[in-house]
Formats: C-alpha cells, sequence, structure tokens
C-alpha cells in the first residue's frame, strides 16, 4: 500500500512539473510579417530583403528596406508593421508608435496585429506627459489627508 502511494505522488509530481514547463508567460519573440499575396513585384522585393535582414538582427537595415516598402506602397499594414518592429528594436519609440498605430488602422481584421505586445503598449500612450493638475496629497497624522502634506497644527 505503501509503494503504490509514493508511485503516485510520484506520478502526480511529474505531472505537474510537466504542465508548468509548458505553460509560460513569456511572450513569443516578435518578429516581421511577410507580405501578403497582393503587393508589387517591387515592394515584395524590399519586404522579403527587410524580414530576412530583420530575422538576422540587423535593424537599421531592415528599417531602410521596410521604409523603402512604406513609401512605395502607403496602404500595406505589414509594411508599417515591420518598420514599427525595426524601429522599436532601435530605440525610436515615438517613430514605432506612429507605424504601429497606422498598421492598425490599415489592417483591422488582421490578429497578429491587433494583439501584439507593442500595439498595446504604444495604442494608449499620450504624446505629451501628463501634467499634475493640482498639489499632492499627503497623510496627516491620524490617517487624516490634507493638501500638500501639513499636519493641521
Amino acid at each position: 500500500m505503501r509503494n503504490w502511494r509514493m508511485k503516485m505522488c510520484v506520478g502526480v509530481y511529474l505531472i505537474m512539473m510537466a504542465a508548468g514547463g509548458c505553460a509560460s508567460d513569456k511572450p513569443a519573440p516578435l518578429t516581421a510579417l511577410a507580405p501578403p499575396p497582393n503587393v508589387d513585384a517591387h515592394v515584395l522585393l524590399l519586404m522579403t530583403e527587410g524580414k530576412n535582414l530583420f530575422d538576422e538582427g540587423r535593424w537599421e537595415a531592415a528599417r531602410q528596406q521596410f521604409q523603402s516598402a512604406v513609401q512605395q506602397q502607403a496602404d500595406l499594414a505589414e509594411a508599417h508593421y515591420n518598420l514599427a518592429l525595426s524601429m522599436d528594436r532601435m530605440g525610436d519609440q515615438a517613430g514605432a508608435k506612429k507605424h504601429f498605430i497606422e498598421a492598425a488602422n490599415l489592417a483591422p481584421g488582421n490578429k497578429v496585429i491587433w494583439n501584439s505586445p507593442p500595439l498595446r503598449r504604444y495604442g494608449n500612450v499620450p504624446d505629451a506627459p501628463v501634467q499634475a493638475t493640482s498639489a499632492p496629497v499627503m497623510p496627516g497624522f491620524g490617517g487624516g489627508a490634507t493638501p500638500g502634506g501639513g499636519g493641521g497644527f
């Protein structure tokens, strides 16, 4: 009987470890999107080359290819998205925000674009920092709050 309990505990432990190892909060790495089939041949070449450069970690060269693709076909959501990914990797958050939002506006049904963590990060960011409109309220003695933190004495 004791041997059976030991085997059961080990089995439950192994199942829990396997389930815990499969479930991860780590998001999938972001990759550049492939161009859709309806693009111009030159844009297809730019997008393909940009994706290859992005996959190699050559952000600036990829950005240049995606920027050219956006200039050639400004209504291509994938080009804006890929350009934004490159800019984000290079630290240009202002440029990335603009193109992530443009990609989402151009592709309202594209779940890859709309569910991407960068779009969620940039989607509701104000263009300017929010300024405080009043003095901070600091707690006073006895738990009461007074403007400016005075103790009320």
